[in-house]
């Protein structure tokens, strides 16, 4: 089992964007110290949900921060870049960083990001396998060109090529899909892409996604296992009920004030989660409490669902100094117990 730390670089109530930064470089400088797996990087434009714009640039620095970690997107938002372009960071990121490089892709919202990036509503709807096949050539083949719906140039060389690494094994970056619905899931199946699944679903229903993946995997040809990564929430404390407590006062007020700031590209009505009791819900769903609490969580959630790889938010209580103690703690106390 590898547990790794999912960085939001959430901007709380009273805080600045420096300081949300500053949050999750220390974040993964930590985790490094602290002997956890990875960090995985969210991406969002124009909301204090996520003060990161640029989750391959806030990787490169980080990659250069650390030694040993493995860093990835959690997600790259696919309708808001071009694959091209992406993908020459995330070789560009692959081969000077020694493998420890994961690209992580999803389709995003329709927010006003695809009017201000010029995708369009298209780019969300219909778009996204498109653009993910025409990366995943960008990052497996020498020469490269286009000739679809959205997509159309001539053949070009891929340079730098991922799969010349020096000390590499012959292939690009990992990329992963994030999944949220069934039709999602069966995409990253056909292609065999591991899953990443999100903070608002249960056991039973990552258990359900997984299921669907494996059988649409082997329908496709692939084999019917991958590494998927399950996003959570961890807090940790000596008392189940004071880690809940920490989240329950803090998170709140970030998702009402974050969550509240998306605006959608054309006008469509959306309804907002209540903050308290999604907070709530992710206190039941996730590894809050004692560590020993939060192992067996972690442990039940693997065995009901297969999954092996975790990213967990540390940050939940807006805190630096709380954050980085809640890391420590997760490989101090957490990991051991998850041999």
């Amino acid at each position: 089992m590898r547990v790794g730390a999912f960085v939001v670089a959430a901007q709380f109530p009273g805080q600045g964007p420096g300081e949300a930064l500053h949050r999750a470089v220390r974040t993964a400088e930590v985790a490094e110290e602290a002997g956890l797996d990875a960090v995985w990087l969210a991406e969002h434009h124009f909301v204090p949900y996520g003060v990161c714009p640029s989750a391959v640039t806030l990787a490169a620095l980080l990659l250069g921060r650390t030694r040993r970690l493995r860093v990835g997107t959690a997600v790259s938002v696919l309708p808001s870049s071009h694959p091209v372009a992406l993908g020459e960071q995330a070789a560009l990121l692959h081969l000077t960083s020694g493998g420890r490089f994961m690209l992580g892709v999803g389709r995003g919202g329709p927010w006003v990001d695809l009017e201000v990036f010029g995708g369009g509503l298209d780019a969300y709807e219909t778009g996204f396998p498109e653009a993910l096949d025409l990366l995943r050539r960008w990052l497996t083949e020498a020469r490269v060109g286009a000739a679809g719906e959205r997509y159309g140039f001539r053949e070009v060389a891929v340079v730098p090529r991922p799969a010349d690494a020096l000390d590499g094994d012959g292939k690009g970056p990992e990329v992963i899909v994030a999944c949220t619905s069934p039709a999602s899931v069966r995409l990253a199946a056909e292609r065999g892409l591991p899953m990443l699944l999100g903070m608002h679903c249960g056991d039973e229903d990552k258990a359900d996604m997984v299921d669907l993946w494996r059988r649409t995997a082997r329908a496709a040809g692939h084999e019917p296992q991958a590494a998927h990564v399950s996003a959570g929430v961890c807090q940790l404390a000596d008392r189940t009920a004071d880690a809940r407590e920490t989240l329950v006062k803090a998170m709140p007020g970030w998702l009402r004030q974050g969550l509240d700031a998306h605006v959608t590209v054309d006008g469509r009505q959306r309804a907002m989660r209540d903050p308290v009791a999604y907070t709530e819900l992710l206190c039941r769903l996730h590894p809050v409490g004692t560590p020993k609490v939060a192992a067996d969580r972690l442990a039940a959630t693997s065995e009901r669902t297969g999954i092996t790889r975790f990213a967990l938010l540390t940050e939940g209580s807006g805190d630096l100094a709380a954050t980085e103690e809640n890391v420590r703690r997760i490989g101090a106390e957490v990991l051991p117990r998850l041999g």
